[in-house]
């Protein structure tokens, strides 16, 4: 058994799967997907995903794409190795660990992501920041923070005292967005600004982050 995984370092959903494989000290192949010259839109790559986006996951005979679906395989089938990141053998814990998954991928993640994309990607296109987009879901994931911030008043981590695969989901983005000035969002919330000193200093995610290089320190 080989795991490949396509991409490349500095995208956050290849990025979020590099942090789960190290949290499972898992052994893997990383194999480099040049975005800039558009190789996840070429026949050899949309054949392992055919919407053309990274990462993709090889594993013998199965292919998988979509980070979070990936991070869930690797959690649940290598549940014994390394880190536990869905509390498998509590149920309920383990449904503390879906639902904040779910709120990552659907409160979360659509609030910060245009965030980071107008900072991060629209320079590298020759575009300027679009400040109302920015003012738009900043305020967005204000609200969603303020849940976040009631939350983390009353638990270290999302899904309970303990860290897990919905903690783990939040971090690529963050990392970006706390390069921005929209970082005072995170920063004004003291249990929020804890939490995610917390979870962005585990050795997993710190060995990724050496090779998230959007914007030079």
């Amino acid at each position: 058994m080989v795991l490949k995984l396509y991409g490349a370092p500095m995208s956050t959903c290849t990025s979020r799967v590099l942090t789960c494989l190290h949290e499972k000290n898992l052994d893997f192949e990383l194999v480099p997907v040049d975005l800039f010259a558009g190789e996840h839109k070429q026949p050899p790559f949309l054949a392992k995903n055919p919407f053309g986006q990274i990462p993709a996951l090889e594993e013998d005979d199965l292919t998988l794409f979509e980070s979070r679906a990936i991070t869930s395989y690797l959690a649940e089938k290598f549940k014994g190795t390394g880190y536990d990141l869905i509390r498998h053998e509590n149920l309920k814990e383990a449904a503390s660990v879906k639902v904040w998954t779910e709120v990552e991928s659907h409160r979360y993640n659509p609030a910060i992501a245009p965030i980071v994309f107008q900072f991060m990607v629209a320079p590298l296109r020759g575009n300027s920041p679009d400040q109302t987009i920015i003012d738009d879901n900043v305020e967005k994931l204000g609200k969603v923070l303020d849940i976040y911030e009631a939350k983390l008043s009353s638990t270290k981590y999302l899904a309970g005292d303990f860290y897990s695969l919905a903690d783990l989901h939040h971090l690529p983005y963050t990392y970006y967005l706390m390069k921005t000035p929209a970082a005072s969002v995170v920063n004004e919330r003291p249990h929020v600004k804890a939490w995610w000193e917390d979870i962005s200093s585990r050795p997993a995610f710190k060995k990724v982050a050496e090779g998230m290089n959007f914007v030079k320190k």
